[in-house]
């Protein structure tokens, strides 16, 4: 066993030691992806014959992948001699294999050609759906085998996140990296980020900090929601028992480029909008669903004035 010697942040050391799950989130400039590319170049390096897979959620080329990060690894590590590079594989040390793949198109059958791999490698994790989770994690189960994720979260429902940071399964490792704990975050970087924050501060918290994303493009008050969160005036509070409660909904538009569904329980207070935002996110659902449960209404609504109809012409013949 060969041993590399490779600067490493701070906060990433904790996942340097062996586990189950091992999770990085945050935003732009944390060096996430790039600790895990170096992580698994001298894994492979150090224990011969490592199997690796690299995946996304959907992989339509390999520009797409995760395979010229680790080309670059290699490279710089001065690994070449030992690894073997081809258009869609790498090869490993000890007859090892680095491969890439997408999740999106796989079924239980299919992804059974994974069974064996000790590592995978979950790259824009925050993509990966629950389906595709549910079928790579058993069978990722070779003797000491490890899933990596590194992902930008988006939403707390989002499979990557709900698993590894709300249910927070026994054996997980994970860990939050901003660009502050990059010790060689560039400078380029470094001016991107000031110009985001200056003149996009709706979006600045996601892409840098990690955090939730609160607004996407188009959403016509993020910038005010912003200013307001900045000035301090979006707090929790009570509703008003005496004041009524109105219901918004907005059904996102329609067809399949329709985005989210959502209803708003708001309350005027004097000078204050108050709105229910912790019921917001549980409502929050997709424009299938919506239409799913719009097509389910309608169908009640046409059995019961059915039934009724047919109740009623009873109750006539009944009368004569």
């Amino acid at each position: 066993m060969s041993i590399l010697k490779i600067p490493t942040a701070k906060i990433f050391e904790p996942l340097l030691k062996p586990a189950r799950y091992k999770g990085v989130y945050g935003g732009r400039g944390s060096g996430k992806s790039h600790f895990f590319g170096e992580l698994l170049v001298e894994t492979c390096q150090a224990e011969r014959g490592t199997l690796a897979v690299c995946i996304r959620e959907a992989q339509r080329s390999l520009a797409q992948s995760s395979k010229r990060l680790i080309e670059g690894k290699i490279s710089s590590l001065r690994l070449g001699h030992g690894f073997k590079l081809f258009s869609d594989k790498i090869e490993t040390p000890g007859d090892g294999l680095i491969i890439f793949r997408g999740l999106q198109d796989h079924t239980a059958d299919s992804i059974k050609s994974l069974e064996g791999f000790r590592i995978a490698w979950i790259d824009e994790a925050q993509s990966l759906s629950a389906r595709s989770l549910a079928l790579l994690r058993p069978t990722i189960r070779a003797k000491d085998s490890e899933l990596w994720a590194s992902w930008n979260p988006r939403r707390k429902s989002d499979a990557i996140d709900d698993f590894l940071r709300g249910r927070k399964p026994d054996g997980a490792m994970v860990v939050k990296a901003n660009w502050r704990d990059n010790p060689w975050f560039p400078d380029v970087l470094g001016e991107e980020r000031l110009l985001d924050q200056k003149l996009y501060p709706e979006r600045y918290d996601h892409i840098w900090e990690g955090e939730y994303a609160r607004a996407f493009e188009g959403a016509y008050f993020a910038s005010l929601l912003s200013e307001a969160r900045a000035g301090g005036r979006i707090g929790k509070v009570s509703a008003d028992p005496l004041l009524p409660l109105r219901a918004f909904i907005d059904i996102g538009g329609a067809g399949a480029a329709a985005d989210a569904f959502t209803m708003w329980i708001v309350q005027w207070v004097g000078s204050e909008l108050r709105a229910d935002f912790q019921h917001l996110r549980r409502w929050r659902m997709s424009v299938e669903q919506a239409q799913s449960y719009t097509f389910k209404a309608v169908i009640t609504v046409i059995a019961t004035g059915l039934m009724g109809a047919v109740w009623l012409g009873v109750k006539v013949v009944l009368g004569k």
